[in-house]
């Protein structure tokens, strides 16, 4: 078992969830779980403080510790991406530097692969730790996606277990844009969902300013919905037909009425009405060509820097060029 925790600047816990992590990696090595040379592999993305070198020294005083060095910050999706990618046999958790996933639940999980799950998604049973403006928009955004079409897991982040089955699978998924929420339950496979209670941060901020998790979200829309521009569609042939309608009133107003008063309503809300609906549809257009802009430039999603094996996989813990 690969359990792969990406970190950005999160010098402030790396070493309190490492020790959570091996001791949780202890127990279910004890109880035959998992093969004794499981890992944990920390996935630095290129954080700007002293990530990267607790990851090596963790590695050092812990052989079940690994880490991975993305040449740059390449954000949260690509960091945890290339920590899957990375993992060469056996089954995969992902989670959180935070912990704020409880990894109490990781026995669970692997309990369910043996089960015949090739994907287990952890769900957390309530939002108490989040604000109450998190909560709202959270609540929100998942009936949106739903309306948009969009198969998402609610109250599901990034912490699930994957088979290799599941990873190969996954590694076919070319996109630039990615949004693993989205991806994963396309795959399809046999999954089960076990529900946990979100905690506390152990230390440290949050690392999702408002701006990234509104980037997420837009990503999550325009990568598996067409929707939008489908809606679009509709509200231009809806205002055209509307125009004809007015027009014809106009007109019938003009021949057969004692004409129009004079006033601003009637030409200065309409004309603000279909400014605003042309604006909104081209900002919604150019955020689906933005993406498939991204996609035809096919970039790497994430380059790896430098690569920690710890002795049992005959590499050097300083790391090597990857």
């Amino acid at each position: 078992m690969s359990i792969v925790v990406p970190c950005y600047n999160e010098e402030d816990v790396l070493r309190g969830s490492a020790r959570v992590l091996v001791d949780t990696l202890s127990k279910m090595v004890s109880k035959e779980l998992v093969s004794e040379d499981s890992e944990i592999l920390f996935v630095d993305d290129g954080s700007t403080d002293s990530t990267w070198r607790l990851v090596q020294e963790l590695a050092v005083s812990h052989e079940c510790i690994n880490g991975l060095k993305l040449s740059r910050n390449f954000g949260h999706q690509a960091a945890l991406l290339a920590g899957l990618m990375s993992v060469e046999r056996g089954i995969s958790i992902s989670l959180d530097a935070d912990l704020q996933d409880d990894p109490c639940v990781i026995e669970q999980m692997v309990k369910a692969f043996y089960e015949g799950c090739d994907i287990v998604y952890g769900v957390r049973e309530s939002r108490e730790v989040d604000s109450f403006g998190k909560r709202v928009t959270a609540r929100l955004y998942y009936k949106f996606l739903r309306a948009m079409g969009v198969e998402i897991i609610e109250d599901h982040a990034d912490f699930r277990l994957m088979s290799a089955k599941a990873l190969r699978e996954l590694s076919r998924f070319t996109e630039v844009n990615l949004f693993l929420r989205g991806i994963v339950p396309m795959i399809g496979l046999p999954s089960r969902v076990v529900k946990y209670s979100r905690k506390e941060r152990l230390a440290g901020e949050t690392k999702y300013s408002l701006s990234k998790m509104f980037a997420l979200a837009l990503d999550g829309v325009a990568a598996f919905s067409s929707v939008p521009l489908r809606v679009i569609a509709w509200l231009g042939a809806g205002i055209s037909i509307a125009s004809i309608f007015f027009a014809l009133w106009a007109v019938g107003v003009k021949l057969f009425g004692d004409g129009v008063v004079p006033g601003w309503a009637s030409t200065v809300v309409p004309i603000y009405f279909i400014g605003g609906v042309q604006l909104l549809s081209l900002g919604i257009i150019g955020a689906y060509l933005s993406r498939m802009y991204g996609e035809t430039k096919s970039r790497p999603r994430y380059i790896v820097d430098h690569m920690i094996k710890s002795g049992r996989n005959n590499r050097t813990p300083e790391g090597g060029r990857y």
